[in-house]
This record gives structure tokens, C-alpha cells and sequence, in this order.
């Protein structure tokens, strides 16, 4: 994926909930101990998003405060724009203009869809289409807009749809920033403004997915998110060794152009980015303190198993390595460490640094280190063997067994 922007809608009064949103912008409304919106930003820094734009209306000036140092500590560059009146979801567009990115992403700052954006992305719009959208399969969709679909293709949409079965608009978006000449009065909505307009001239795509929704929209939603959220965003993980199960293990590989892909590599790894599970990586890199290759190199590596991953839909969550070895010759990587497996010191860091469940985790390893370093974790170890010859296969059956609990639709 060559997005690397996100924007987010925050400018809605929220006046359905009440007493709620008098003080406070709907999106800042605390959800598991902190704002909504900072789980919203919080998934979309998975993809690699770092340029992030709040399209601020109503008590902007609280999402600006908040949001300025909290990305710098997160590495994120966060833009507040807040509209001078109140112009709608297509105006709040239009007078940000110029801070957007030829494409970027665009989510509804008042729910949360649990896709991979990923996959989102590689729908094929050719050189007209102007939108993509993540549509939600619902079992009454009389509350919502309704979305029709031929292919990848959005054919109709409607601002209420019938009662019963269908497909709604997910509020998650990749747009190129050309659909503002679309947006010609004010104010105007996106929704009811542009998009029908779109689909009736063919430059409105979508996707149907059936993973995790929630609104807080409504004083229900907003309780059941403060209930359910916390317990989906504590998510099932794998990890995966590197050389001999993502890759073959040619000894100690440190290029782009020794680095093959196994087996179903790839597809495992997308397999687990479409059910909402994390994917992290964690590697023995004694090849640093044998002074085989520099650090540097292990990094670049990594980065560039991602941009191979991003094209076809996929992507790592986070690469964790060990560089050190008791017998290396380079004096600072010469140690015993409790990062080197059989040891548990990298699981750990990631199970620390990320909201991971480990009764529902596994790690897939082709060396019985691996396995005892995930024993030592509390997670899951297999051993990869020749019979597992197709990782994503193998992956699948691994996660039907440790599903995650089903928090409704």
C-alpha cells in the first residue's frame, strides 16, 4: 500500500447522545479508559500510517490539545484542521484541501471497523475511480444507509436502506483527493452528496467484509463499545520465526536477493491480517555478532519483506530480533541475553508493547528453541516439520482452533 495518510471525521455535534457530547466532541469520548479516537488512530499506525489529519468542527480545540504531543510520542505527525461552520463530511474535505494527499484514507471518527486496510487498498478502480469503501454485512440495516454491489462495483446507494439483511457503508475509505471537484456547495455529505453520484457514473468501488463493527453513535452502542472494545482489541497473535518457516533458511540471510518466500508464506500472513489477528516476527540474528553483517542490514531486510507484503495485501505488524550470540566476535553483541531464543525475551517485548491475548497466540518455529521460547512465554509453540509444507494451510487450522469470541454483529 502507498497510502501513507489517514483522515479522520471528528467535526459531528453527536447530539443523539445526549448530556454525553455537551462538553465533549463525540470521537474524545472515553472507551476502555481512554478516547475513542485514540483506538481509531492507534489500528490505522499498524499500516505503516504516520501523516494523520483530524477534520475537527465542534470542541475542536479539545482534539487539538489532545493530539498535538500525543503523536509526537508515537512518532505520528497529527494535523488538526477545525472548519470555521459547520460544512459537513464534504465540506470538512474541501477545507482541508490542500494538507491531502493525491489518495489517502478516510474514517468516520465515531466508529470503528476492524478490516485490513491492506486489502482494501488493492481493489482495482482503474483510472476513473475515485472511491473505495469497506461495507458491512448487517442483520438489520434499516438504521443505515443502504449499499448495493455487483463485483466490486457500487451500483446504488440509498440513505435508508430496508429493514432486514444488507450491506451499509463501514465509514472506512480510500479516495483520491480529485472526488472534491464533486463537492460544490455547502454544506455537503459525502454520503448523500457524492457518493450516489459516483456509483451512478462508475468511479465508486467496494468491498464486503464481516469483521468487527461498532458505532457510538446511539447511548447503547456507546456502552456496548465500552464493553466489547477492550476485550476485541486484546488480540490472538502469531509469531513467526523467520529464516526456515517464512523463508528458506540458506544460512544466515541478510539480502533482499537471497530471501525466498516458502510455501504459503505470504498467504499466511494475510490470512491473519483478514481476521484481525497480530503478526509479528521474531528472529535470531547471530549473524550481526559474528560480524557477517551489520544491523543496519537486518533492518533494511525487514523493511523490505514489507513493501513486498504491502503488494499483495499483507503486512507485519512488527519485526523483533536478537542480534547477540555467546561466541560472536564483535565485543557489543558478545553476551548472554534474554532475547536470544530458547529464551523468551522477544515474545515478551511484543506481548508488551501490543495488546496481545496469549491463550488464543501460537508461534510457528522450525527449531525446538523456538517452541521453548514460546513455552517460556505462555503461548503456543509448533514445530514446523516437512509435512506442514503449506504455511498458510497450516496457519488456518492453527487459528481454528484458538477463534476468536464472538462479540455479535
Amino acid at each position: 500500500m502507498n497510502l501513507r495518510q489517514a483522515a479522520f471525521l471528528i467535526g459531528g455535534k453527536g447530539t443523539r447522545l445526549g448530556t454525553r457530547t455537551s462538553a465533549t466532541p463525540k470521537p474524545l469520548l472515553e472507551v476502555g479508559g481512554k478516547p475513542f479516537l485514540d483506538h481509531l488512530i492507534e489500528n490505522t499506525a499498524r499500516y505503516g500510517i504516520r501523516d494523520v489529519v483530524l477534520l475537527a468542527g465542534h470542541f475542536g480545540d479539545q482534539a487539538e490539545a489532545r493530539y498535538r504531543d500525543w503523536g509526537q510520542a508515537r512518532g505520528l505527525s497529527i494535523r488538526c484542521i477545525i472548519e470555521p461552520s459547520e460544512a459537513g463530511t464534504g465540506g470538512a474535505l474541501l477545507h482541508a484541501r490542500e494538507f491531502l494527499d493525491d489518495e489517502f484514507l478516510l474514517f468516520n471518527g465515531d466508529s470503528l471497523f476492524d478490516i485490513n486496510l491492506l486489502d482494501l487498498s488493492l481493489i482495482d478502480v482503474g483510472p476513473d475511480g475515485l472511491a473505495k469503501m469497506a461495507l458491512r454485512e448487517v442483520e438489520d440495516a434499516s438504521r443505515y444507509g443502504g449499499v448495493t454491489l455487483s463485483g466490486t462495483a457500487v451500483t446504488q446507494m440509498v440513505e435508508r436502506a430496508q429493514a432486514g439483511p444488507g450491506l451499509i457503508n463501514g465509514g472506512v475509505y480510500v479516495l483520491r483527493k480529485s472526488l472534491l471537484d464533486y463537492v460544490t456547495k455547502s454544506p455537503c455529505s459525502i454520503e448523500r452528496d457524492v457518493f450516489p453520484v459516483l456509483a451512478g457514473q462508475g468511479k465508486l468501488f467496494g468491498r464486503s467484509y464481516r469483521n468487527y463493527f461498532i458505532d457510538i453513535g446511539i447511548p447503547a452502542d456507546l456502552e456496548r463499545a465500552r464493553s466489547e472494545l477492550p476485550r476485541h482489541l486484546k488480540r490472538r497473535a502469531a509469531f513467526f520465526d523467520r529464516d526456515g518457516v517464512l523463508n528458506e533458511d540458506t544460512g544466515y540471510v541478510h539480502r533482499p536477493e537471497d530471501f525466498v518466500w516458502r510455501e504459503g508464506a505470504i498467504s499466511a500472513i494475510k490470512l491473519l491480517n483478514d481476521r484481525e489477528g497480530f503478526v509479528f516476527v521474531i528472529t535470531n540474528q547471530a549473524g550481526v555478532a559474528h560480524g557477517y553483517y551489520e544491523e543496519d542490514a537486518v533492518h533494511a531486510l525487514h523493511s523490505w519483506i514489507q513493501e513486498q507484503l504491502g503488494l499483495h495485501g499483507a503486512h507485519v505488524d512488527a519485526f523483533y530480533h536478537c542480534p547477540h550470540h555467546v561466541s560472536g566476535k564483535r565485543p557489543e553483541y558478545t553476551l548472554a541475553c534474554d532475547c536470544r531464543k530458547p529464551a523468551p525475551g522477544l515474545l515478551l517485548k511484543a506481548m508488551e508493547e501490543w495488546s496481545v491475548d496469549p491463550n488464543r497466540s501460537f508461534l510457528i518455529g522450525d527449531k525446538t528453541s523456538d517452541v521453548e521460547a514460546a513455552t517460556a512465554a505462555g503461548v503456543r509453540g509448533h514445530l514446523l516439520t516437512d509435512d506442514d509444507r503449506d504455511l498458510s494451510q497450516l496457519t488456518g487450522e492453527l487459528l481454528g482452533e484458538v477463534s476468536a469470541p464472538d462479540l455479535g454483529s
